[in-house]
């Protein structure tokens, strides 16, 4: 059980390089991609053809002029808009707070955006951050999976993982900067 832990403002100052670079190649797997609270991500691309088809889905409404900003609470996951939903075959995640009640509205979320099979199963790929406790939970709710690299990202009381529902060769290897 964790109690409601604010993690330190997200920017690229604060994630380390490797893992900034191990979001972008992920990203690159998808051409329409949901940032959820994740817009140093977003804002860090370069690729216009993925930016264009991608949205950042943010509470910090300072970024309202980028076309591509939804003001997100992510406290109301049913106030997304109907023309997102069912439309993003990536789904990036990486919540302010890391316990099950935030991430279940995450969860909700993501199913919500993620396009779907023909049986309704979704097929986007999702890549979250959160840390090892969650991970039972984090499979339960989204099927995902912990792998082996590691964000480096300085003053955290915990060490963050992430988690995805695909394979990937990115995420599979070692962060150097942190070893195992």
């Amino acid at each position: 059980f964790f109690l409601m832990i604010r993690r330190p403002p997200r920017s690229t100052q604060s994630r380390s390089s490797a893992a900034s670079d191990v979001y972008k190649r992920q990203v690159s797997h998808g051409m329409k991609v949901a940032f959820l609270s994740t817009p140093s991500a977003y804002f860090s691309l370069k690729d216009d053809n993925i930016k264009n088809g991608s949205y950042v889905f943010d509470i910090d409404k300072k970024f309202e002029k980028d076309p591509n900003f939804v003001y997100y609470d992510f406290n109301k996951p049913k106030e997304i808009p109907e023309k997102l939903l069912n439309y993003f075959d990536f789904i990036l995640i990486d919540p302010p707070f890391i316990t099950e009640e935030v991430w279940s509205k995450y969860a909700e979320a993501a199913k919500k955006l993620s396009i779907k099979g023909e049986n309704g199963e979704l097929n986007a790929k999702i890549l979250g951050s959160s840390i090892v406790e969650n991970q039972e939970m984090l499979q339960r709710l989204l099927d995902l999976k912990p792998k082996a690299f590691k964000p480096s990202i300085p003053n955290l009381i915990y060490q963050y993982n992430f988690y995805a529902n695909y394979d990937s060769e990115g995420l599979s290897q070692i962060n150097q900067e942190i070893g195992e």
